[in-house]
C-alpha cells in the first residue's frame, strides 16, 4: 500500500519556524516529483513548493518565496518543508504530494498529483 505520511505540524508564534516531513512507503518515490500543499479554513487547498526527482529543481507559490524551504532525501524517501518566519496567514492543513513531475504538481487544477498524504496542521498565532 502507498503511503505518504506527513509529520511536524503543531502550533508555533508569529515568525517561529517548523519543519514538516513527508514519509513515503509503499514504493520508491526516488523517481518523482514531490511537493507541499496546503489547505486553510474555508479556501481551496494550494501549492505552496515542489521539487525535482532530483533534488536540484525547487519552486514556491510567491507567498513563501525566501521563508520555506523543500528538501529531499532520497535515501529515507522522504522529503522536508522547512518553514521559517511564519505568518498567520500561513495557518493551513499542509500536505504532501506526489507526481510525475514539478510541472503537473504545478498545475492550479490539481489533477497532476497522484498521491496525496492525509495532512499535518499548521497553527500560526499572532
Amino acid at each position: 500500500q502507498v503511503q505518504l505520511v506527513e509529520s511536524g505540524g503543531g502550533l508555533v508564534q508569529a515568525g517561529g519556524s517548523l519543519r514538516l516531513s513527508c514519509a513515503a512507503s509503499g514504493r520508491t518515490f526516488n523517481n518523482d516529483a514531490m511537493g507541499w500543499f496546503r489547505q486553510a479554513p474555508g479556501k481551496e487547498r494550494e501549492f505552496v513548493a515542489a521539487i525535482s526527482w532530483n533534488g536540484i529543481l525547487t519552486y514556491y507559490t510567491d507567498s513563501v518565496k525566501g521563508r520555506f524551504t523543500i528538501s529531499r532525501d532520497n535515501g529515507k524517501n522522504t522529503v522536508y518543508l522547512q518553514m521559517n518566519s511564519l505568518k498567520p496567514e500561513d495557518t493551513a492543513v499542509y500536505y504532501c504530494a506526489a507526481g510525475r513531475n514539478t510541472l503537473v504538481l504545478r498545475t492550479p487544477s490539481l489533477t497532476g498529483v497522484q498521491y496525496w498524504g492525509q495532512g499535518t496542521r499548521v497553527t500560526v498565532s499572532s
